[in-house]
């Protein structure tokens, strides 16, 4: 899910390949607040509805909170925590969350990544119950609530990075969705730095709009140098595929001066019917990273 809307994928094992079981994506209503009853209504009716219909099978699923809904910050890990560990990364991040929410109400965690660092997540539990409220109200089970981090790396890692001299590559990921710009550094699945960017592609038709992603992405290069040192980053992937226009990818990659390629999911896995099973890319703009990476975890 997403403040824009809600993205369901489903893949499956034919035996030879990763193949497209089910698929399906809905816009969220003008005018719907996207935490408001109102939504979680809207978001409940619509899960219901695609899984009915598109041909998903099973009830079980993987979901992940939006960006906007997840803070990530990258501390260094402490050398010795006064109780509780994530009581003590809460506390190193707190002051640059731009909502507050007390220990009490925030779930933490923390995935330890390379030279004494850690990538920390911090969601807020009122936002989570009401996920929560959305699949059980839709009939569905939930597995797990994945990271989108963590999904994105999944993606690359199955679909981009199988060469053998990807095995030790760093990679920036750089996945463009419709009210944001979703950044991952990675060593294959390890993860060692993510960030959501507020600039997404309703806005990239302004050259100022464009101009501001290019700099933030830069600025998550430097910020990601500044505590990995000695550790060069081989080339950027734009897992949001043809959703986005060639030019605003060429822009970005030219100011980072690396290696780029678009990577599109999907044409990774075999699809019979893809307007059957819900997914006509040629209809469809929006990126499917976050949503296959979640099927393969």
């Amino acid at each position: 899910m997403s403040s824009d809307g809600l993205r369901l994928a489903q893949l499956g094992y034919n035996g030879q390949h990763l193949s497209l079981v089910a698929g399906g994506w809905l816009v969220c209503p003008a005018g719907v607040d996207p935490v408001s009853a109102a939504w979680q209504r809207w978001a409940a009716d619509a899960v219901r509805e695609m899984v009915g219909k598109n041909g998903f099978r099973g009830k079980v699923i993987t979901a992940a909170m939006p960006p906007a809904d997840v803070f990530i910050d990258q501390v260094k890990m402490p050398k010795a925590a006064d109780g509780k560990l994530e009581d003590v990364l809460f506390a190193k991040v707190k002051q640059q969350m731009s909502t507050r929410c007390s220990r009490e109400n925030a779930l933490v965690r923390y995935i330890p990544t390379d030279s004494d660092n850690a990538l920390v997540m911090v969601a807020d539990r009122e936002l989570i119950d009401r996920h929560l409220a959305i699949y059980e109200k839709a009939g569905l089970t939930l597995k797990s609530i994945g990271a989108w981090p963590e999904a994105l790396a999944m993606c690359y890692a199955r679909f981009f990075g199988r060469r053998q001299s990807d095995m030790e590559a760093v990679v920036m990921l750089v996945n463009v969705e419709a009210a944001c710009t979703n950044i991952v550094l990675c060593r294959q699945t390890h993860l060692l730095f993510a960030r959501s960017i507020p600039i997404g592609a309703r806005r990239l038709g302004d050259e100022k709009a464009l101009n501001g992603l290019v700099l933030e992405v830069t600025a998550c290069r430097r910020d990601f140098m500044s505590m990995h040192r000695n550790v060069p980053i081989t080339r950027v992937i734009f897992l949001s595929g043809p959703t986005v226009q060639t030019p605003v990818y060429a822009a970005i990659a030219k100011h980072l001066e690396m290696q780029a390629q678009i990577g599109d999911c999907m044409t990774a896995v075999e699809a019979s019917d893809p307007a059957g099973q819900g997914l006509d890319r040629r209809q469809c703009p929006v990126s499917w990273a976050t949503a296959f990476g979640l099927s393969l975890s």
